[in-house]
């Protein structure tokens, strides 16, 4: 009897990758790259191969990167200010020219272009600084999708939003029992302030995203710094925020009617040592005073 299984998984992370020459345009075997995520201290290294190359793996999302590049007889590369989208391979290739002569430090701060051959189609990364700054009313994930052009609600380039894909941390969060193209939670599975990237990709052909058609939303949550900080919010109205007019008819004086809903998102950032992430807590306290 034949059994055959069907395994599926989404992307959580980030790479580097890229090639070291010098002046003459020859490769650099044996070159070192050292790779430090500011935030945490984390650190990544690797060794070009014979044709200068390297590339490092399951990176976390984000930034800001310094990378160091160094070899015997040939000067430091650094390179600072580096920031990894959620799915995608940055490109870093270095010139290294012989040392002679004792130099100064010299700092170089690259930004790739988007447009590589890294691109496994039509996708938009969302960083955590856009998510900050994006004004949103229900502070849904819809609404930070909104930023893709293909984007409507939780549809994407015209198709069901219910063929739609959202993972979270590589886990599936659809609605599965399928009558809505509505998210679990009424839309709102996980708080805004624990996402630390968002990835909206159509019809990808990265092999590493799969079980689903049409669009995709890939988000992984935030990880833990040296930096203890949190987050808070409130919803507020009161009767100025009320209209007193219809069909052009003044309805009179507009009674008190007050309403102030505060939230407090906390997330704490753990030491770099720790390996797990700490999911924000939520409290609400609501004041009335009746007309």
């Amino acid at each position: 009897m034949l059994v055959a299984a069907a395994a599926s998984a989404q992307v959580t992370t980030s790479a580097m990758a890229g090639q070291v020459t010098d002046t003459a345009g020859e490769d650099v075997i044996g070159a070192t790259i050292r790779v430090t995520h500011e935030p945490s201290g984390t650190t990544y290294n690797a060794v070009t191969n014979a044709d200068g190359r390297w590339a490092i793996q399951g990176m976390r999302v984000g930034g800001p990167y310094t990378v160091k590049i160094s070899y015997i007889g040939y000067g430091e590369k650094d390179y600072k200010g580096i920031r990894l989208a959620l799915g995608e391979t940055y490109n870093l290739n270095a010139t290294m020219a012989e040392d002679v002569n004792e130099l100064g430090e010299v700092v170089v701060v690259g930004n790739a272009s988007k447009f590589s051959n890294e691109k496994t189609g039509a996708t938009t990364n969302i960083s955590n600084a856009q998510i900050r700054a994006l004004p949103t009313v229900n502070r849904s994930i819809e609404d930070i999708a909104r930023l893709s052009p293909y984007a409507n609600g939780m549809s994407f380039a015209g198709g069901d939003g219910r063929s739609t894909n959202f993972t979270l941390d590589g886990a599936n969060l659809n609605n599965n029992f399928g009558l809505t193209d509505g998210l679990p939670g009424g839309g709102n599975p996980i708080s805004m302030d624990a996402i630390d990237e968002v990835q909206v990709v159509i019809a990808p052909f990265d092999v590493r995203q799969t079980n689903f058609i049409g669009g995709g939303i890939n988000a992984v949550t935030k990880s833990g710094t040296n930096t203890f900080r949190g987050t808070a919010y409130l919803y507020h109205t009161n009767e100025n925020m009320h209209g007193n007019r219809v069909a052009n008819q003044d309805l009179g004086e507009r009674g008190t009617n007050r309403t102030t809903t505060i939230s407090r998102c906390s997330t704490p950032d753990t030491d770099h040592r720790a390996t797990a992430s700490l999911m924000p807590t939520t409290s609400t306290a609501t004041a009335t005073r009746p007309t």
